[in-house]
């Protein structure tokens, strides 16, 4: 009963219309833009380090003025918030599992969409969303948001593989017109120390970490444990950002720990059939264990 669930809110949440089926598996034997013996098929198969990984994303782009104003003035996260979680989590599994011909198509789609949005912050400086220079912030932000949320709450991850996950994400990020994406675990924190200056306190953090305590996301048996998930993605974002943006710099609990790692190792051993990452898997003819069976 409970695998059920679970695997019911995963389809509903990749894919509400109920087409994730045909989504990834079809065309049969096309592959992704990423291999299935990347580094990203395995952190991104695992729900919780996505779920976690994805809000510590959100909160370092929403510290940044200019994303922080498009996203607020431009999206329906505010009116939607699951709606728009919807999108965003679809994109993110089509880019990584999804057959190249549909995820280029999408990606196209994204850029059409991005070349229309204009505006201006708060104080007046203007932005663009297919600026080059956010659009790398972006993308680098929510690779080391998915990277470190599995890395604090799955499991440990060398450091050749946390470089070969950066590094291997490039292409994919340079088709959405990023444009200089850190490539390595260095050129990351590069850009965090080039950017951190530009990060600001702002009421659209706090905002959106409201929303995200209380919005009606995971199954109902789950929901009390979205204020501890929303806590452990915070605690992931450098101390030193939190301190600028005007967060709480204070670990964990540690009975909170414990309990975010316990279901982020249950999840990675979770083979559930309505997820991309099994479905890419029976797309290219892989068994469906085939990310959970390296493991052993």
């Amino acid at each position: 009963m409970a695998l059920r669930v679970l695997e019911d809110w995963v389809a509903d949440l990749i894919a509400a219309d109920g087409d994730a089926d045909d989504v990834f598996l079809h065309p049969r034997d096309e592959p992704a833009l990423l291999a299935p013996g990347s580094v990203s098929w395995r952190v991104f198969k695992n729900p919780l380090a996505v779920y976690v990984g994805g809000l510590t994303a959100v909160v370092l782009q929403l510290a940044e003025p200019r994303v922080g104003a498009g996203v607020w003035q431009y999206t329906s996260f505010r009116e939607r918030p699951i709606e728009r979680l919807r999108r965003t989590a679809h994109a993110a599994m089509l880019s990584v599992y999804g057959p190249r011909s549909r995820a280029e198509t999408m990606i196209a789609g994204v850029n059409r969409m991005h070349s229309r949005v204009r505006g201006a912050t708060h104080d007046g400086r203007p932005f663009r969303a297919d600026d080059p220079e956010l659009l790398d912030w972006v993308h680098a932000t929510a690779c080391f948001g998915f990277l470190e949320a599995s890395r604090a709450y799955v499991g440990p991850i060398a450091p050749l593989e946390r470089d070969r996950f950066y590094a291997e994400s490039a292409p994919v990020a340079k088709l959405y017109g990023a444009a200089a994406v850190p490539e390595s675990e260095a050129a990351v924190s590069a850009l965090f120390e080039r950017t951190g200056a530009k990060l600001e306190r702002s009421e659209i953090v706090f905002e959106f970490l409201e929303i995200a305590r209380r919005m009606p996301l995971l199954p109902a048996p789950l929901r009390p444990v979205q204020g501890v998930l929303s806590a452990a993605a915070v605690q992931l974002v450098p101390s030193r950002i939190r301190l600028r943006i005007g967060l709480a710099d204070r670990p964990l609990p540690e009975w909170q720990r414990r309990l975010v790692c316990a279901a982020g190792r249950a999840a990675d051993r979770l083979v559930l059939r309505s997820h991309p990452a099994v479905q890419a898997c029976r797309r290219l003819g892989l068994a469906d264990d085939f990310l959970y069976a390296r493991l052993s």
